[in-house]
């Protein structure tokens, strides 16, 4: 594959790294172990990855066979090249960090578009979810725990349980200095709004100033 193992095709490789298997199988062992927690898996995408891998020569199949009035069922199985380009792939993903450009902080960079308070308002909503996404994955890890998975299964989740933790306190904290005022943007030079205080509406004027030109 010329392009980077995406997070889906890594996860089949490590699945069939573990003995051969058929993609239904392999989507019911992503659930069993929470791997569907750290990569987005769908049945039609599994399907499209583990086709593209066979493709590239990363997994080949091994049998076809049919249960009943069952669809056929085909088995893979990971290749030396698969092996070696997981062991790669895996090695860049551990070892060099990627810029990424995440939803919140889009919002951070432009939150002067907003007052004050209503970005204090926003940011306790957002308190609330953190606190029910920290409670569902904790949970979800102590079960898996207590069924018997290994820590080293479940780093990921580690991981994630540990970006909620901190990112609730920064939410928290950022709401308690707007609400005290300790960050304000008020009378600042430049746009702090998209509307102004007295709520004007200049796409009227816009609209009115190219009538009054002829625009059509």
């Amino acid at each position: 594959m010329s392009r980077p193992l995406t997070p889906l095709a890594l996860t089949v490789l490590r699945m069939l790294c573990g003995g051969p298997m058929h993609p239904y199988e392999m989507q019911q062992r992503i659930r069993d172990h929470a791997y569907d927690q750290a990569v987005k898996v769908t049945h039609g995408s599994l399907y499209h990855s583990v086709e593209r891998l066979a493709s590239a020569g990363l997994i080949e199949p091994l049998e076809t066979a049919r249960e009943g009035r069952r669809p056929e069922r085909t088995v893979y199985a990971v290749t030396s090249a698969g092996r070696d380009a997981a062991h790669i792939r895996l090695a860049e993903l551990l070892a060099k960090p990627v810029e990424e450009f995440p939803l919140f902080g889009t919002g951070l960079a432009f939150i002067n578009l907003l007052p004050e308070a209503e970005v204090a308002r926003q940011l306790r909503h957002r308190a609330i979810a953190l606190e029910a996404l920290l409670v569902g994955n904790q949970a979800v890890n102590d079960s898996l725990r207590k069924r018997g998975l290994e820590r080293h299964k479940l780093l990921d989740q580690e991981w994630a349980i540990a970006r909620f933790r901190g990112e609730l306190e920064f939410v928290q904290n950022l709401a308690d200095d707007l609400e005290t005022g300790r960050i304000t943007w008020t009378g600042e030079t430049g746009v702090t709004s998209c509307h102004p205080p007295d709520q004007h509406d200049h796409r009227t004027d816009y609209h009115a100033s190219r009538n009054d030109k002829g625009a059509p």
